[in-house]
């Protein structure tokens, strides 16, 4: 299943780029949320190799899945890749300039299935693609402003 949306921003490409790519940022809103978040490598600068375990509690039970950089192209694009037990899932984020002091997040998802349950899983949630493609947007939305505003200077 597919999710994509763009989100525009008054900031500059580059620093849409940085705000997405602050990977320590987003791992504080993760912990905040109530997910455990643990490093897998030890790089000091973001880029591909990258990589994360991630924990959270969904519908009553204990979920588990890695996370990947596997594209880091500064401007443009990151890339991640992500597995778990029922689900692959891909992430790309692609920055594009608009105008000097504008641009936009092309921010795309797809979740692919690994076994029956997790394909009937998908099928069901079908069903109310669009409610999803709505909430996808707006939690973009959410978390384009967020880390906006801990943009380093």
């Amino acid at each position: 299943m597919k999710f994509s949306t763009r989100q525009d921003t008054d900031l500059p490409a580059d620093a849409l780029f940085r705000a997405v790519g602050n990977f320590p940022c987003i791992e504080r809103m993760l912990v905040r949320r109530g997910a455990t978040v643990r490093r897998q490598d030890a790089m000091a600068e973001p880029g591909v190799g990258m990589g994360w375990q991630i924990g959270f509690d969904w519908r009553g039970r204990r979920r588990e899945f890695d996370l990947a950089v596997t594209g880091y192209a500064p401007p443009e694009v990151i890339a991640l890749e992500g597995v778990s037990d029922q689900f692959n899932l891909s992430i790309r984020m692609t920055v594009v300039a608009l105008t000097r002091s504008k641009s936009r997040l092309i921010f795309e998802t797809d979740v692919q299935p690994r076994g029956m349950k997790a394909r009937l899983l998908l099928q069901t949630a079908k069903l109310g693609k669009s409610q999803l493609d709505r909430k996808f947007a707006e939690r973009i939305a959410d978390f384009v402003t967020r880390m906006s505003a801990e943009v380093p200077a």
